[in-house]
């Protein structure tokens, strides 16, 4: 089994950008907050947000796929929503009118789930759906960025996923990126990164994000 690693600021979101812009939650996947993830909210503060990164494992994170299972096995979801919720209120609370969410697999199920709350204007979700148990009305736009090859559970396939988001009157758009698998954006996990990829499929979401948020 991988290490699990300590890092900086444990329970701390992580904040770029001047504060009062439009505000990105960047919400980690199963692996932890690893430094990937401050190049990616860099990039999104040169495309004219504010970003907060809250860290829902409390200071541990891996590149190990064994441990980052032991790691998504121990959250609470109670816990974790709370923390991406927290975040939204903490980017208004400094002046953002409008708040998206950005989220990875582990991350991505999150913010999905955060977004039928109603709490933000945007989700963009990678590699992640919500199967139809958990599945409710999300009442603002969605883009969702999908590995070519992935595994899901029944009813969480992307078709199906995406079908009940259109049933429900959600405006979505989908991209599914070809040569491509679960993480290829997650440039702390080497064997997984599909460096084209993932930079289309962040100027894909940072055009999004600012057409929900900015324009």
């Amino acid at each position: 089994m991988g290490t699990i690693v300590d890092i900086p600021s444990p329970g701390v979101p992580l904040e770029f950008g001047p504060a009062g812009r439009p505000a990105i939650v960047l919400v980690h996947d199963w692996y932890g907050r690893l430094p990937w993830l401050e190049a990616y909210a860099d990039g999104l503060v040169h495309a004219g947000f504010s970003v907060l990164v809250p860290d829902l494992y409390d200071g541990r994170a891996t590149a190990d796929e064994d441990s980052a299972e032991e790691l998504m096995r121990d959250l609470d979801l109670a816990f974790a929503l709370s923390t991406i919720a927290d975040s939204v209120q903490q980017a208004r609370a400094a002046g953002a009118l409008r708040v998206g969410l950005i989220g990875f697999s582990l991350g991505g199920w999150l913010a999905l789930l955060e977004g039928q709350a109603g709490t933000v204007d945007a989700v963009a979700a990678y590699y992640a759906t919500v199967a139809p148990d958990d599945h409710g009305v999300v009442p603002c736009p969605v883009l969702l960025n999908f590995a070519e090859e992935d595994e899901w559970g029944d009813g969480e396939e992307p078709e199906e996923f995406i079908g009940r988001l259109k049933e429900h009157g959600t405006p979505v758009v989908s991209y599914s990126y070809p040569g491509t698998v679960h993480s290829f954006a997650n440039a702390s996990i080497p064997s997984k990164l599909s460096s084209h990829a993932a930079a289309l499929a962040f100027a894909r979401t940072a055009s999004f994000l600012k057409a929900q948020l900015i324009d």
